[in-house]
């Protein structure tokens, strides 16, 4: 079979078909560090413009594949409609899909995508299928129930051409296979020390473990503890003018700073300097549940957030996303690899990424879990005896 892969990144959709038996006859993406990378895998020169393609240059093929730009539907951005030119893209895969009608079509984007314009868009996206003759079929998955240590919801829509599609929904197989978390790391020997923190990173850290300690073991602190609120003399004076959540927030954090308020106050005078450096150093986001014994934050993930400083259970890896909120391992103190976040997403040990740190990690925080996309498909093919 073959297929075409739109908005392809860096070739996720592409690393999963590889299993059965197909090959790809045009890619398209406009990030050139993303054609380098797709050039090195696959030895594919990828189209710059999806809106410059003209269908009846394309080789015939039996599949679309693509995730199409989630930037304006994702929580990290701005939750817009199709005022944003990017939601605009879906129509590009409607316009090929039009002339060359192609048996599937395999896409995925964030599971707010659901509820973005009270659903209107994907009101839009069900129609525009429908009238262009597809049945479709969405699932909600992450790698973390496929043995993958990640928790990342997303949304894979499988659009099947109504005159083969028979009547039956596709079933995705339930996995058992157990998280193995020391799998996804790298050996400790291996990690160049250029991943550990360190300067204001580590410092402020190191305070907010400080403050970690002071809590009696079973407290339950607050979700967000905006230090700065609190503390700034005129607090009374500009109450009224924060907002409600931040004022919830702020009186959430009274209650807890006024019961260790002593051990508090000398606490914020020796650090102040740190906290007050960067608007974020002086907001902690605990998602660690109640305190206990021995805590740290350096027992959890860290994420340097534009919200603040996220503490996460260290159950899962948190979620890669595509700006720099690169996930700290604690225990380490020290940034997870790229070939760590690779491993995350499902790419195999000799895929080549980009020699550019920061690149990669944006690269891999777009890109579609590979496992997950492989078995969508998988499931598919067999509901249709491919």
């Amino acid at each position: 079979m073959k297929f075409i892969d739109l908005f392809c990144g860096i070739g996720g959709f592409h690393q999963a078909l590889k299993k059965f038996n197909t090959r790809c006859v045009l890619a398209s993406d406009n990030d050139k560090k993303c054609q380098e990378i797709y050039k090195k895998n696959y030895n594919i020169d990828v189209q710059n413009d999806v809106k410059k393609i003209n269908p009846n240059d394309i080789e015939d093929f039996d599949i679309i594949c693509g995730g199409f730009p989630c930037q304006t539907f994702s929580n990290a951005g701005k939750k817009n409609t199709f005022s944003d030119k990017r939601g605009l893209l879906f129509d590009e895969i409607i316009r090929i899909a039009k002339v060359k009608k192609p048996k599937f079509i395999f896409l995925e984007n964030v599971k707010h995508i659901l509820k973005v314009g009270d659903g209107k868009v994907i009101k839009y996206i069900k129609e525009q299928l429908d009238e262009n003759n597809y049945i479709l079929q969405l699932f909600n998955m992450s790698p973390h129930k496929y043995g993958i240590p990640q928790q990342r919801e997303r949304i894979y829509f499988v659009c099947i051409r109504k005159d083969i599609y028979n009547g039956l929904d596709i079933e995705i197989p339930i996995s058992n296979k157990k998280i193995i978390f020391n799998n996804f790391f790298d050996k400790k020997k291996d990690i160049d020390k250029k991943y550990y923190i360190k300067g204001d990173i580590l410092k402020v850290l190191e305070a907010w473990d400080e403050m970690i300690k002071i809590f009696e073991v079973g407290e339950k602190i607050s979700p967000t503890i905006l230090i700065h609120e609190f503390y700034i003399d005129d607090r009374k004076k500009k109450f009224d003018t924060y907002p409600k959540w931040k004022q919830n927030y702020i009186n959430s954090n009274k209650k807890i700073i006024d019961k260790y308020k002593d051990k508090w106050d000398s606490w914020y005078k020796k650090h102040k300097d740190i906290l007050q450096k960067r608007e974020i150093y002086g907001k902690l986001e605990w998602q660690a549940g109640i305190i206990k014994p021995n805590d740290s934050i350096f027992n959890y993930f860290i994420q340097i957030r534009q919200s603040g400083i996220r503490v996460k259970k260290a159950q899962y890896f948190p979620t890669l996303v595509a700006i720099s909120q690169i996930p700290i391992y604690g225990k380490d103190k020290r940034y997870i690899t790229p070939r760590e976040c690779a491993r995350l997403q499902s790419f195999p040990e000799n895929f080549i990424l980009s020699e550019n740190d920061n690149v990669s990690y944006k690269q891999l925080g777009n890109s579609v879990n590979v496992d997950n996309v492989r078995t969508v498909i998988k499931a598919t093919f067999q509901h249709y005896n491919i």
